[in-house]
């Protein structure tokens, strides 16, 4: 059986100015990972007026996490998406042009995680006395990302058919979690209250949301909203976990070596579980597909 796909001229459009927005989206990355290797003393003398002058928050531990991570997890996503665009021009069919956008909407989730946690810390940490001018190169950064995570949402899809402990909760059990088992909840940075703030406030209701989509059949939103959240949790919980042992981080705000095993058993299963969700929605799309789009397909 062969398959007719129809592409409008305006994916087909988006898609030849794609491939350089996310070209110039990767070299930006590599820029990252040139400044994590350089933190780590593997390389020398290529970004030190940035780190000092430009971005001295960059050198906290979940400044050196999202440096790894946008260095690594987002170029590859840049390259794939680029990848898949390419090859959609090519051949001049819907599914190849349209292929990016899963990929696509995993990394706004990511993006936007982190840009949610990360500019608003540098303000109101304790280097948010250090800010300059060069902090709206972030500022405008962050507004043109925002705008391409816009555009990725506006492309049509195709189918086939652990927060109260930072509110200084009075509980004794949320005094031991701080103290015993996660110290860094209470690091000066401020990204750690902010993103489990986030995590109360976003994560938690897109689980629910989700959980509901799960049960009803029809629910056309859940493999988008699911693919946005996983890549929210990825990056949050690589930077979060990562910078909670990090060497950057002050002793007294690591995880103890004794809970090491729970904090970390605790942390992977909270960001297993949305990559695990967001795989289920996007195998099997039928069961997210709403009435009248089958009455349109037949």
């Amino acid at each position: 059986m062969v398959k007719l796909f129809r592409v409008s001229p305006e994916a087909i459009q988006y898609a030849c100015m794609s491939p350089v927005v996310y070209a110039v989206y990767a070299l930006m990355s590599v820029v990252n990972l040139i400044i994590g290797l350089e933190q780590d003393g593997i390389i020398d003398g290529f970004m030190t007026f940035y780190i000092k002058q430009a971005d001295p928050y960059i050198n906290t531990a979940h400044g050196h996490m999202i440096s790894y991570w946008d260095g690594c997890a987002h170029y590859l996503m840049y390259l794939l998406m680029v990848a898949a665009i390419t090859w959609g021009l090519v051949l001049q069919q819907g599914p190849h042009i349209q292929s990016y956008r899963a990929i696509g909407l995993y990394w706004v989730g990511s993006f936007l995680m982190q840009i949610i946690v990360y500019i608003p810390g540098n303000v109101v940490g304790k280097y948010g006395a250090q800010l300059n001018t060069l902090f709206l190169l972030h500022l405008l950064y962050a507004c043109v990302s925002v705008w391409a995570c816009f555009r990725v949402f506006r492309q049509p899809a195709t189918w086939n058919l652990q927060p109260t402990v930072v509110l200084d909760c009075p509980t004794d059990w949320c005094k031991d979690y701080i103290l015993n088992h996660e110290p860094y909840l209470k690091d000066p940075s401020a990204y750690p209250a902010l993103q489990m703030l986030v995590n109360m406030l976003y994560s938690t209701p897109c689980f629910v949301i989700m959980l509901y989509g799960l049960l009803v059949p029809g629910c056309d939103w859940l493999p988008d909203l699911s693919l946005v959240h996983a890549g929210a949790i990825a990056q949050a919980q690589f930077c979060h976990t990562g910078a909670s042992l990090h060497s950057r981080t002050p002793v007294a705000h690591r995880v103890p070596s004794e809970r090491l095993l729970l904090f970390l058993t605790l942390n992977l299963l909270y960001a297993l579980i949305p990559q695990l969700l967001s795989y289920r929605c996007i195998s099997d799309p039928a069961f997210f597909t709403s009435k009248s789009a089958h009455s349109r397909s037949d």
